[in-house]
Parts: C-alpha cells; structure tokens; sequence
C-alpha cells in the first residue's frame, strides 16, 4: 500500500513538473505593434498568420510542401510563398496568398526550375524575383496574370537566395555550391558580373543606399563585404557559427546576422564594420533552458517598417524571437508551426 502510494506521489510531481515546464514554455507575447505577421514554417506545411497588435494568431494556412521563403506584394496585397518541397518531392511553384482573405489565391509553376527557394518583390507592380536551387534561374514573376515573363541563367550553381539595387535593375544572387554572386541586369537579361566569395555563400542583403552588398560564408563564419560600383569585397567580418541570414536595419545603421548553429545573432554597426552585441537567444545556457526552450536555431531575420523590432525566427523551438532595436534584447516571442524560416509582414 505504501509503494502505491509513493508511487502516486512521484507520477504526480511528475505530471506536475511536465506541467510547469509546459507553461514556462509557451511564447509570452507582451507588445503591441502594427501589421500582421506571415511565418512560413517548413516542416508543418503551413503558414502561421499572426495579429502583431492584438497579440494573437489569426489562422494556419496550409501550403506546399515544405514552404520556405516569402515576400509580399501591395495593390492589392499579396503574400507570395516559395514551395521548396523535399528530395524526394522536389516543388516548383510559387504560392499566392490574399492578404484580405488569407485564403490562396493561385499557385504559379516555374517551369523546369526545381526547388524554389528565395523570393523578392520587384519595383514593378505584382512582380516577384524568384531563384531556385535546381535550375539556377532567376524567373521574373508576374503575380497578376501568374505567367513567368522571364528566366535568366545565373550561370552558378546552386542560386539561393537574392537581393534588389534600391535605384538600379540589377538583382543580386547568392550561389552557395559556386560560392559567389551573380550580378543581374534584368533590363539587359544577362549576368554582368561573377562575384567570387568563398565556399557555401548564402545569406545576403544589400545597403538602403545601394553602396554595398553583405555576403555571408556558412562554412568558414564570416562576412563579405562587397562594393557594388566596383564589385571589389572590401573588407571582411568574423561571424558566430554558420551565418545563415543577414538583414540591414530600416535606417541601415545596423546589419543583424543570425548564427545558426551558435543561437545567437550578431548585431554590426554598418559604418565602422565593428560588431556592437550578440544576442543569446534562450536555450544553450544549461540543460534546464535546453528542456525548456529546446536548443536554438535562428534562421530568418524581417524588420518591421517602423524601424522598432526585428523578427527572427528560431527554427527548432517553434517560435519567434521579436528583438528590441532600441536596445536589442528580446522581448517577446510568438508561437509557430514547426520549423519556422521565411517572414513576411503587411501593415
């Protein structure tokens, strides 16, 4: 009688501790901003749709297989998602959200390109830049007729993700097997320049002025730093472990780098090209954070237009992180489905 009763006792404290580690777990969503808030999360095959101002989840929208990357389109607004799909199943499309309805609106092919991966909105209307990791094309998407006006060859291997000139028709490309950038002229449709990086190039962003191109190097941690009127990399920077992404703030005074295998993002001053923190995102400090919070892996990084918070999302716990541009510390996080990567924000 004694052992069923210490027996009672000690599942009981169990359950209890599961419970309050449950609890401890959960997001906590604490500030109020505007926008709603698309993650793309790859393994659940679906979009978390989240309302940044009344703090909670609008909806799950299911997707492709194994989503990636999206961006958004305005008048009206639109958020387009790359359908990566799985090895066995690779995609070839490209999904289109309506951002009034969040319903799917269409699903646009890409032709012979394989594993769409990186997007970007075009300055013309309803236009999408996609690049793919089996076919190495750039495709220029228009997202109102859903036809694919044009597919240029990056003339690289394995084309992943890509960024716009602010002022000029030139769209950057990074190639992660070829390590190196292809600089596209989408007036001329023909790569003008070949830019040799490194090993495994993948993360890039480019200056809100246009002055310079931010590679990241996954393999050997660093940073290129890249002049787009001479196409010289003019300095390089020491990274946290596998640099996966890289966004400039919306004032571009800063550039936030997420660190993948560390847990961390790396925060630069632009200007003097020196690292000013790193933010240690919950769950690598000791085994009680690591039940908790399970092991972190931040992968995408969105600013929001109002120059306040970054979004980054945390690939193995489910969530994203929010970060306070003032101070640059996080301050609240929100619940995904599994494996969150690509970001999207409408205001």
């Amino acid at each position: 009688m004694k052992n069923l009763k210490f027996i009672a006792i000690f599942l009981g404290l169990i359950f209890l501790l599961f419970g309050v580690i449950y609890f401890i777990k959960q997001p906590s969503y604490s500030i109020k901003t505007d926008g709603i808030l698309y993650v793309v999360n790859k393994a659940s095959h679906n979009i978390t749709i989240f309302d940044l101002l009344k703090g909670k989840k609008i909806k799950d929208l299911a997707t492709e297989i194994e989503p990636h990357e999206a961006t958004i389109v305005t008048n009206p607004n639109r958020v387009i998602v790359t359908n990566y799909g799985a090895s066995n199943n690779p995609g070839k499309s490209i999904t289109v959200i309506n951002a009034a309805t969040n319903t799917i609106e269409k699903t646009i092919t890409l032709g012979k390109n394989l594993m769409p991966h990186g997007i970007i909105s075009l300055p013309q209307p309803n236009k999408v830049g996609v690049v793919a990791d089996i076919g190495n094309h750039l495709s220029i998407v228009n997202i109102e007729t859903g036809i694919v006006e044009k597919q240029i060859a990056t003339q690289q291997d394995f084309s992943h993700l890509l960024v716009h000139h602010p002022d000029k028709p030139l769209i950057y490309v990074s190639n992660i097997n070829s390590g190196s950038v292809s600089v596209i002229d989408v007036e001329q449709d023909k790569v003008v320049k070949i830019i040799t990086c490194s090993k495994r190039t993948e993360g890039i962003d480019i200056t809100p002025d246009g002055s310079e191109i931010w590679v990241t190097n996954i393999d050997e941690n660093f940073i290129s730093i890249i002049n787009t009127e001479t196409y010289e990399i003019t300095k390089t920077l020491k990274t946290g472990k596998q640099p996966l992404r890289l966004k400039f703030s919306v004032d571009g005074k800063q550039c936030l780098v997420s660190n993948a295998s560390d847990g961390t993002v790396s925060v630069y001053n632009s200007k003097t090209k020196k690292e000013i923190t790193t933010i240690k995102i919950p769950g690598n400090n000791n085994i009680f954070e690591k039940i908790i919070y399970r092991t972190p892996r931040p992968v995408g990084i969105l600013m929001h237009q109002n120059g306040l918070y970054a979004f980054v999302s945390n690939l193995t716990a489910g969530r994203v992180e929010i970060i306070d541009m003032k101070n640059f510390t996080i301050v609240s996080s929100i619940k995904t489905g599994d494996m969150p990567d690509g970001l999207a924000l409408i205001n």
